[in-house]
């Protein structure tokens, strides 16, 4: 049991640093290891929402005290977000797990893939339009709760590629995926019950451990490198699995 907890809390305390410096890939690399352990797909994206709830306030605060938040783009960002997390859990929780594990998997290699495609893909400055940013909020939120993680490589992508400054981006979509996790978890545990989220100790003490560092990485790690790494680490953990499914 200590064994596990120590596992999960590096687990938790690597994918948050990670999340720190890129906005994104706390919740598909908590998801991805959770699997790879032979964890249910409902019961890994609900484990990994439940540690979000604690590790996005921390990171949230930091990008706050930090002034990376822009407010107008939260407001616009978290209603939609909570709803399709909301949904999503619910689908999710529904699903036989023997059903949903390789399209969960699949999920996940589509967001090492995008994540990859987005290391190398030159962003080139564009008009800022906040007219799609509910629908991103909405379908990220979606498709988070559905795959265990891809907020931050939906929203914060998607935001910054339409020409949203990185920083505010990676602030503000870190502090709203905090209400938008505490929906998804709220619906979880509606859903599946507390008893099967007791493995979320050792991540929720990594994460937050980590969390204050956010705002003070996101401006000193080298981001291409680093979302290569976690793209390709994605990969190749979810291709065994797709495998293994047929």
């Amino acid at each position: 049991m200590t064994e596990d907890f120590l596992i999960f809390a590096l687990i938790g305390f690597g994918a948050q640093i990670v999340d720190g410096a890129l906005g994104m890939a706390f919740g598909v690399l908590s998801t991805t290891s959770l699997l790879a352990f032979g964890v249910p797909p409902a019961t890994a994206s609900a484990v990994t929402h439940v540690t979000e709830i604690f590790t996005t306030a921390a990171s949230g605060a930091s990008h706050v005290a930090h002034r990376n938040v822009n407010w107008r783009l939260v407001a616009r960002l978290a209603p939609a977000g909570m709803i399709g997390g909301g949904i999503g859990a619910f689908i999710l929780a529904s699903i036989d797990a023997k059903t949903i594990q390789p399209l969960v998997s699949a999920y996940l290699l589509a967001i090492g893939l995008y994540i990859l495609f987005k290391a190398f893909r030159p962003l080139w400055p564009r008009e800022v339009s906040d007219r799609l940013v509910p629908f991103i909020g909405a379908g990220g939120g979606l498709l988070d709760a559905m795959g265990g993680g891809g907020w931050g490589p939906i929203v914060t992508s998607s935001l910054i590629g339409r020409g949203h400054a990185p920083r505010q981006v990676i602030g503000s979509t870190n502090l709203t995926e905090f209400l938008v996790t505490t929906v998804i978890s709220a619906t979880f545990i509606v859903t599946l019950g507390w008893s099967e989220l007791s493995s979320a100790a050792g991540l929720i003490v990594g994460g937050v451990l980590a969390a204050p560092l956010g705002g003070l990485v996101v401006s000193r790690v080298p981001t291409r490198p680093l979302m290569v790494a976690v793209g390709l680490l994605i990969i190749a953990t979810s291709i065994p699995r797709i495998l293994a499914a047929f």
